[in-house]
């Protein structure tokens, strides 16, 4: 059995958001076409407080993309983004979800920030998306979203670690590029773990 996850695809991520992702609104239609081979498809959600810890906005004398320590590890400051109800929150558009698909909500714990669909950065709180595909029959799954360094990379690399044998529709993602190398970085750390990439 196959699944296929799609990443945080929200108006935050796309041009014209708060933490926008260069061509990051091109992924919608990629994404929209492949779900067409899908009997399930899951969303992910980035889902914040307003004072949650990694948004510069609540650490004084910080700036977007500065890295502070925070509950032990290495934090990336963002700008403030997907704010519980807002319209950044919101997917975009024109993605195709529909009532019935089961969207995992990430990153609602305010002093730790969550990148994989599966469980926060502090690898203690799951979502709920692991035992869900578990309990579905899903051995396969298949990723597409935003963005391919950040959120895409971590939910492959814990798919992977959780046993699912998975592939990345290169296509249908977009990277933040932080830093310049980035997306060439993440592809290859992705494919080393095993994940499979396909246009």
């Amino acid at each position: 059995m196959k699944a296929f996850i799609v990443v945080d695809v929200q108006n935050d991520f796309c041009p014209g958001g708060s933490l926008a992702v260069t061509e990051g609104d091109r992924v919608v239609p990629v994404v929209n076409d492949h779900r067409k081979e899908f009997e399930l498809t899951v969303f992910t959600q980035d889902w914040h407080l307003p004072d949650h810890m990694s948004f510069a906005s609540n650490h004084p004398g910080t700036k977007p993309f500065d890295v502070i320590r925070l509950g032990g590890q290495d934090q990336v400051l963002w700008p403030d983004h997907c704010v519980q109800g807002s319209q950044g929150a919101a997917f975009h558009p024109d993605l195709d979800v529909r009532p019935q698909d089961p969207v995992f909500r990430k990153g609602e714990l305010t002093e730790v920030d969550s990148y994989s669909g599966f469980l926060d950065n502090d690898r203690k709180h799951e979502t709920g998306l692991r035992r869900f595909l578990q309990d579905k029959g899903i051995t396969e799954v298949y990723v597409a979203g935003l963005a391919t360094d950040v959120c895409v990379k971590f939910t492959v690399l814990d798919a992977l670690k959780y046993g699912f044998k998975t592939y990345v529709y290169k296509g249908g993602c977009r990277a933040v590029n932080v830093q310049p190398d980035d997306e060439r970085n993440a592809w290859q750390e992705m494919e080393q773990a095993g994940a499979i990439l396909l246009p």
